[in-house]
This record gives C-alpha cells, sequence and structure tokens, in this order.
C-alpha cells in the first residue's frame, strides 16, 4: 500500500493564524483609526467640515500638498536617473553611493531637518551664495520641497531599479539593429515597461511627503498660511487643547491616505498584470 504523505506547516493552522492577525490588526490598526473617526465625528458632521474648511488649514493643505507633489515629481525625474545610472554603469565608488541612497531611511527626521535648515539658511553653506541672487531656500514652500525631496528619493530610486535590472538588453539592441535611435528606443521600447513602477514610486514619494513633519518642521519657518505644513497644525491644534480640531485634520489625512493606498496597490496590480501576461 503507498502512505500518502502529509506536508506539515511550520507555523500553526489556518484558523489560529487568521484569528491571530485579525486580532493583531484590530487592536493596532482598525480600533485606533475607528476612535479616530468617532472622536472626529463626536460633535457632528457641521463642526467637522468647519474645522476642515477653514482658511488656515485649507491653506496648510495647499502648502503640504503642493510641496510634496513637487517634490515626488523631481524624485520622478531624478530617482529615474540615479535608478539608472547604479544599474546599467560600473564606477569606482558605486556601492558607497547605491548605499548613500537608503540614508534617508537611517537618519533621523529631526536630524536631516536642522542639517537641511543649516545649510540652505542665508548664512549656510549654500544659502550664502543663493541669498545675493534673491533665491531665499530656508523658511519658504521652496525649503519645504527641497525637505521632501531628501526624505522622498529613495522611495523612488529603489522601486524603479528593480524593474530596469530585469529589462532585457536583447530587446534594445534589436530595437537598435532595426535603426530605432535613442528617443525612439527609450520611448517605445523601455519607457512602457517602466511607467508602472514609476507612477508606483511617484505615489510611494508624494504619500511620504504628505505625513513628513520632523525633516520639514525647522525649514519651514512655520509661519500660518504661509508655510505652516499640516502635522504641524495638527500638533499645534493638540497643544492648544483643540482635540476636536486636530482629530477633524486628522481624520482629512487619513481619507487621504487610504485613496493613496488604493492608487499604489492599483500601480502595482496593474504593472503585475502587464508583467504577468506577456
Amino acid at each position: 500500500m503507498k502512505t500518502k504523505l502529509v506536508q506539515k506547516s511550520i507555523l500553526p493552522g489556518f484558523g489560529l493564524t487568521m484569528g491571530f492577525t485579525i486580532l493583531y490588526l484590530g487592536v493596532i490598526v482598525l480600533i485606533p483609526l475607528a476612535a479616530l473617526a468617532w472622536k472626529a465625528t463626536g460633535a457632528g458632521w457641521g463642526h467637522l467640515w468647519e474645522s476642515i474648511l477653514s482658511d488656515r488649514v485649507l491653506a496648510s493643505f495647499r502648502v503640504t500638498l503642493g510641496a510634496s507633489f513637487a517634490a515626488a515629481c523631481v524624485n520622478v525625474v531624478f530617482g529615474f536617473l540615479v535608478a539608472w545610472v547604479l544599474t546599467r554603469y560600473t564606477f569606482p565608488g558605486k556601492r558607497f553611493v547605491d548605499g548613500l541612497i537608503d540614508l534617508p531611511f537611517a537618519l533621523p527626521t529631526a536630524v536631516a531637518g536642522i542639517s537641511l535648515t543649516a545649510i540652505y539658511s542665508q548664512h549656510g553653506w549654500i544659502g550664502q551664495y543663493l541669498a545675493p541672487l534673491g533665491v531665499k531656500v530656508a523658511f519658504t514652500p521652496l525649503g519645504i520641497t527641497v525637505a521632501l525631496i531628501f526624505i522622498g528619493l529613495p522611495f523612488v530610486v529603489r522601486t524603479v531599479q528593480p524593474v530596469i535590472q530585469e529589462l532585457e538588453k536583447e530587446v534594445e539592441e534589436a530595437a537598435v539593429s532595426l535603426g530605432a535611435k535613442r528617443w525612439l528606443t527609450f520611448r517605445k521600447v523601455l519607457f512602457p515597461e517602466l511607467l508602472p513602477p514609476l507612477l508606483t514610486g511617484f505615489a510611494l514619494a508624494f504619500s511620504r511627503s504628505i505625513g513628513e513633519y520632523g525633516s520639514v518642521v525647522f525649514i519651514s519657518g512655520n509661519m500660518p498660511m504661509k508655510t505652516e505644513i499640516v502635522p504641524l497644525l495638527i500638533m499645534t491644534k493638540l497643544e492648544q487643547y483643540d482635540y476636536m480640531g486636530a482629530t477633524a485634520i486628522a481624520l482629512a489625512m487619513l481619507a487621504l491616505s487610504f485613496v493613496l493606498l488604493l492608487t499604489i496597490n492599483v500601480l502595482q496590480w496593474f504593472g503585475h498584470r502587464r508583467f504577468t501576461t506577456k
């Protein structure tokens, strides 16, 4: 008689692990988010919309979203160039440069904010040369954008880099052998493959920038209606014991985060579907 071998799982059964997963997500994620929504709507929807649609809150959202969008656009361009150089070329110090890309992940954001403020202030290493030209970086929306570029670059590079590594050079060589110029080869052969990861990297950098606090709070100057970001405004509301206003703004940020998360998942699904259908 043939004996049927039953492969045992290393982890416990599905029921136990699934129950633990739901419990863990419920306690760590769902319950705090539900409490936030309940607290924000506790005073009524009228007070909620009044808190979100005030002039100061809308101005902080414009500053945050505008700087985050600009930083993400810059990171898409230069992040792609950095990923291309690190993947396609060999040069002295390549490993060191590749390691520097992950520095914003490991560096405390407050340290990054203080360093950028010192560098781009009016008497800083770079700011002292920009000041005579009438370019002011620190304590302006431009400074916020610079800080968000710093913390968002790794998301684009690390998203695009594996895709570039998987690109078949034979396809590019075939296009060149058929008479295609460099720009045509990039536009027709490479760009369709790189578009999904570029969009994903953009969404990741954009979503990360929206919630950034430490690296921005020093260089922004924190001027209401001008350079005040949304996370700082939430902290200000809490310090003023305006808990309803803080939770209302936080709920708006939460809704925006859900939209961005959905966008990232759709882009990743599109890229995976495009890859698997070939």
